[in-house]
């Protein structure tokens, strides 16, 4: 049997590799497991951002469903009031039709207050 005399230098260089053969290991899963967090966390913060894109775009349906809503409610209130002024109209056509000397009485007094009114 003959047996290897290893010198200082070669004695020196095994631990030397051990611990470079440590420390890339360590790094390995040091990176390793970086990635998988950065994997992680920037699942996470899609999944977020899906959820904050549809909550909006709910809240703008909702939004715009409501504007819809008032929309057609302020034009029912405005053919409501102009059926009411038409009406109104009528009647006072009605009025002048049925009574034309009172109608210009009333029309001359109404002037003659109104013009009293403005000239102070």
């Amino acid at each position: 049997m003959t047996k290897q005399v290893q010198t200082p230098e070669q004695l020196a260089v095994d631990p030397i590799d051990e611990r470079a053969e440590r420390i890339k290991q360590a790094t390995s899963n040091a990176v390793a497991s970086t990635k998988e967090t950065v994997e992680r966390t920037a699942d996470t913060v899609e999944e977020g951002l899906h959820r904050a894109t549809d909550k909006a775009a709910d809240a703008a349906h909702k939004a715009s469903d409501k504007a819809a809503q008032v929309s057609e409610r302020g034009r029912e209130v405005y053919d409501e009031t102009m059926d009411r002024a038409d009406a109104w109209l009528e009647q006072a056509r009605d009025y002048v039709r049925e009574k034309p000397v009172q109608s210009v009485a009333i029309a001359l007094g109404a002037g003659w207050l109104l013009g009293r009114i403005l000239r102070r």
